[in-house]
């Protein structure tokens, strides 16, 4: 199974996982991506590097990335999307890209 193929199937055992919960426990992350037959078991050593305690969906993609980064697999396994955070200004509101006028507007402070 390719390293796309595996993170959708993670993706899907973290989406039921939260149905209806704001935070979830790594013992029930582990419990419902166990659950899933596609998932290797060495994916499965990824969330016992994670510590146990509560976990919204943000912090619980940021912490298995960490992982995978941290064993050097993103390039062949890829990384999780971070969710936004609720409330949180999309990137192109907090970096927004300088505009440049064009030369036909604005006074000519050269003349």
């Amino acid at each position: 199974m390719s390293g796309h193929a595996v993170l959708d199937e993670l993706r899907q055992a973290i989406d039921e996982v939260f149905h209806g919960r704001e935070r979830v426990v790594m013992r029930d992350v582990y419990a419902q991506a166990s659950r899933h037959v596609n998932l290797s078991a060495d994916l499965l050593t990824h969330l016992n590097e994670l510590p146990e305690g509560p976990y919204d969906r943000r912090e619980l993609t940021e912490a298995i990335n960490e992982v995978i980064t941290r064993r050097g697999e993103q390039d062949t396994l890829g990384l999780l999307e971070v969710p936004q955070q609720a409330g949180a200004a999309p990137l192109e509101y907090l970096n927004p890209t300088p505009t440049v006028p064009d030369e036909d507007e604005g006074p000519d402070l050269m003349r």
